[in-house]
C-alpha cells in the first residue's frame, strides 16, 4: 500500500494534507489517521491533518480537519492558508478566491500574487453561550490557577480562545507552557479553550505565544492572531491592523471593528508553505 500525502506549514504551524481517496487506503476513521499520522516520532508529524472535501455543496469545497489528538477544530487559520494554496495548485477550486464549508461556518481565502493567503475569517464572537464561555462577562475575566490570578478575554474565531496580556518584561512562552495546559480545561470553558499570552510591543505590532486545544505549544496558531488582535481593539491597546509575531514567524490582522461596533469580519494574511511531498508505505 503507497499513500500519496503533502506536507505543509504556515509559520510553523504544519499540516498534513491527504485526498480522500488517499486517506480511504489507510482504513481507519479520521482520527485514527490524524492521530497516526502526526505523531513526530512514528508517524510524518504535524499539528494537524486536513482532508479535502469535494462532496461539499454549501462551498465551492470543504474540508476535513483533525488536530494531532484526533479532535477536531472548528476552524484553523493557518491551515486554511495551506489548505487554500493546496487545492488552488492541484486544480480542485476554479479561481484563486474562493469559499471552504468549515465547522466554523462558511470562510472565504484568497491567493494574493505574492504568494502569500489573505483569509476572511468572519466575525468574532463575543456572546458567552456562543463562545462558549461560562460566565456573562467575557472581557477581562479572572480566573485562579497556580495561586495565581489570570486576566483573560475570552473570544471565539469559530473556536474558543482566551487572550491574556502580560507585561513588557514578561514571556509569553514560559507562561504559555506553565498556565496553557490548565486554561485549556478551565471549568468556564465547556469545550476547553485555546490560550493565547500577548506582550504589545507598540500600537501595530504584539507578540504571541499559544498553547492550543488539542495540540499544545505551537509555533503559531491564525485563529489565536485574530482573537488576541480583536481583545487588543476592544480593550483600546491597539489599533486596527496590527502585525502579530509568532515563534514561527509573523501574520497581519485586519479588524474594522470596535468596543462599539463589533459587526466586522477579521483579515489574516500570511505564508503558506510545502514542506515536501511523499508516498506513505
Amino acid at each position: 500500500m503507497s499513500v500519496k500525502l503533502t506536507k505543509m506549514q504556515g509559520c510553523g504551524n504544519d499540516f498534513v494534507i491527504v485526498d480522500y481517496e488517499e486517506f480511504l487506503k489507510l482504513n481507519m476513521t479520521m482520527s485514527e489517521a490524524a492521530i497516526k499520522l502526526c505523531d513526530r516520532h512514528f508517524g510524518v508529524g504535524a499539528d494537524g491533518l486536513i482532508i479535502p472535501n469535494l462532496e461539499e455543496t454549501e462551498a465551492e469545497i470543504g474540508w476535513f480537519f483533525y488536530n494531532s489528538d484526533g479532535s477536531t477544530a472548528q476552524m484553523c487559520g493557518n491551515g486554511m492558508r495551506c489548505f487554500a494554496k493546496y487545492v488552488y495548485n492541484k486544480g480542485l477550486v476554479k479561481s484563486n478566491e474562493f469559499s471552504v464549508k468549515t465547522l466554523a461556518g462558511i470562510i472565504s481565502p484568497k491567493i494574493l500574487e505574492n504568494g502569500d493567503v489573505r483569509v476572511n475569517m468572519s466575525k468574532p464572537v463575543l456572546e458567552s453561550d456562543k463562545i462558549p464561555f461560562v460566565p456573562n462577562n467575557n472581557l477581562n475575566y479572572q480566573i485562579s490557577v497556580k495561586n495565581m490570578i489570570m486576566e483573560g478575554n475570552a473570544v471565539s474565531m469559530g473556536n474558543p480562545h482566551f487572550v491574556i496580556f502580560v507585561g513588557l518584561d514578561d514571556k509569553p512562552m514560559k507562561f504559555a507552557k506553565e498556565f496553557g495546559p490548565l486554561l485549556e480545561v478551565a471549568a468556564e470553558f465547556p469545550e476547553k479553550t485555546n490560550v493565547e499570552f500577548i506582550k504589545i510591543k507598540s500600537r501595530k505590532k504584539i507578540e504571541l505565544a499559544v498553547w492550543e486545544r488539542g495540540c499544545g505549544i505551537t509555533l503559531a496558531c491564525g485563529t489565536g492572531a485574530c482573537a488576541s488582535v480583536v481583545a487588543g481593539i476592544l480593550n483600546g491597546y491597539i489599533e486596527n491592523s496590527v502585525e502579530v509575531q509568532l515563534p514561527g514567524g509573523a501574520v497581519q490582522i485586519d479588524w474594522a471593528g470596535s468596543k462599539d461596533d463589533t459587526n466586522h469580519d477579521v483579515f489574516l494574511t500570511g505564508p503558506a508553505e510545502y514542506v515536501f511531498e511523499a508516498d506513505l508505505k
